[in-house]
């Protein structure tokens, strides 16, 4: 199993949108959607590490980074390795934009790519698609309604 240690971005528009990109698992097929963000590298501080994965997986550079409001831990499976990650999720408030995937830096991370979305809460609540985390249009809808929380929340996946 590897583990890894990963920071994930909520990039969420003054009309309450959020911003998720598509990936398709190589091995199963299976699509979903999900937060930019990923591993951090060595060396790497979360926000260092933050910053350099909404660029290659957005190219956005214009924004400030707000509070971090969540954290998980989940297993998963890509392209046939079982992977524990610790993920922490950071606020932050974009002016919407249109995104791109051009600076993906592996031709893995290109090959799995599969698309941008702006989200309501509401349209993700009545989709069929997968997202993750698991009740991510219930947690998004909370953190909308109630603001950051004071201190991260432990999501249980």
């Amino acid at each position: 199993m590897i583990e890894r240690r990963a920071v994930r971005a909520l990039l969420i528009s003054p009309q309450d949108e959020l911003l998720l990109i598509k990936f398709v698992e190589p091995q199963s097929k299976r699509a979903f959607w999900l937060t930019p963000g990923g591993g951090m590298d060595p060396g790497e501080s979360p926000l260092m590490s933050l910053k350099r994965e909404i660029f290659e997986e957005t190219g956005l550079t214009d924004y400030d980074i707000g509070p971090e409001v969540w954290q998980r831990e989940h297993q998963f499976t890509w392209d046939g390795q079982v992977i524990l990650q610790r993920e922490r999720y950071y606020l932050i408030r974009v002016a919407r934009f249109e995104p791109t995937h051009r600076h993906l830096p592996t031709a893995v991370e290109q090959a799995a790519f599969a698309g941008f979305r702006w989200w309501h809460p509401a349209d993700m609540e009545q989709s069929q698609e997968l997202f993750a985390p698991r009740g991510l249009s219930r947690l998004f809808q909370a953190l909308l309604q109630q603001g950051p929380p004071a201190m991260p929340i432990v999501l249980q996946q």
